[in-house]
């Protein structure tokens, strides 16, 4: 398998104050764009080709591609004035894919799930579709069959099973999927999906090998800093001035902490700058505004 899609049209409403300035997929993690990490996870399993569907703050994903890790990659952007979902996406870039199987990522999930495996199972399978599961989770909507490989239902739509299993938002398709997905319009995906489950066509492997992190909202967004070591917690081009004291805390690069402050299980982004003597705790520190003064628990 050689070509991927990232879901990254999302308006990332459960992020926002964030998302009002990068779309999700780009908000950073580790000082970089979570879409850079999906990139280089999709791309240690072989894809060399992306689409990557915009709408919300298209010239920001302009100025990823324009990133010097970028520029060697094989990535296109279709952009979505009116948001299509994924269904309507896939339906959109279909004239990009080539004749052969894609995977589809979302964009707002961090994971070091094998994807080889996903990609063997599919191609081994001969189905139109395969969904990547995990055991454990809190949104068990998907049932399975005895064997573990086949979907019996999605969201007890069916009214066959209740959900054993947790979606991790990849999955790979050949072709013909895009048969099930009517053209020109804003069209879910999950149609598609339940209508190969009651044909009994729609495949599942079960992967609990990896990190797996949904960073749809401000909490898990956090939590991912506070439980990753992706890289250094303090970037080496951060300014850290005289006596301020940085605990538990993310500082991206270019970013300046001011002399005696205190930054305490927060979350810095790049260029962020925080004024000499401020106290944060909880904190993510976004909007590229100098951040004065003391403040717990807020988005700045």
């Amino acid at each position: 398998m050689h070509q991927a899609f990232i879901l990254g049209a999302g308006l990332g409403t459960r992020l926002r104050p964030l998302t009002d300035r990068l779309p999700k997929p780009l908000v950073p993690l580790f000082h970089r764009p979570l879409a850079a990490w999906t990139l280089d996870a999709c791309a240690r399993a072989g894809i060399r080709r992306f689409a990557i569907n915009t709408h919300h703050l298209p010239e920001a994903w302009d100025v990823f591609l324009n990133a010097t890790e970028n520029q060697a990659r094989d990535i296109r952007l279709f952009h979505e004035p009116v948001l299509l979902e994924t269904g309507g996406g896939l339906a959109n870039i279909a004239p990009w894919m080539d004749d052969a199987p894609l995977l589809v990522h979302n964009g707002d999930i961090f994971t070091t799930l094998p994807l080889e495996k996903l990609i063997a199972a599919h191609q081994a399978s001969g189905l139109p579709a395969t969904l990547a599961l995990r055991s454990a989770g809190l949104q068990k909507r998907i049932a399975l069959d005895d064997t573990l490989t086949r979907v019996t239902d999605l969201r007890h739509e069916l009214g066959r099973a209740a959900g054993t299993h947790v979606f991790t938002g990849i999955y790979c398709v050949n072709p013909e999927f895009l048969d099930l997905i009517p053209r020109g319009g804003i069209i879910p995906v999950i149609p598609a999906l339940l209508e190969l489950a009651r044909q009994g066509r729609l495949g599942a492997v079960v992967i609990d090998d990896g990190l797996w992190l949904d960073l749809g909202d401000r909490e898990s967004y956090l939590q991912a800093h506070r439980e990753l070591a992706l890289a250094p917690a303090v970037h080496p081009l951060a300014v850290i001035e005289a006596g301020a004291v940085i605990e538990n805390s993310v500082i991206g690069p270019q970013a300046v902490v001011g002399a005696g402050a205190i930054v305490k299980d927060s979350l810095v982004w790049p260029d962020a700058h925080i004024s000499a003597g401020a106290v944060l705790e909880k904190c993510v520190v976004f909007s590229g505004k100098p951040v004065h003064g003391s403040h717990r628990a807020m988005d700045l």
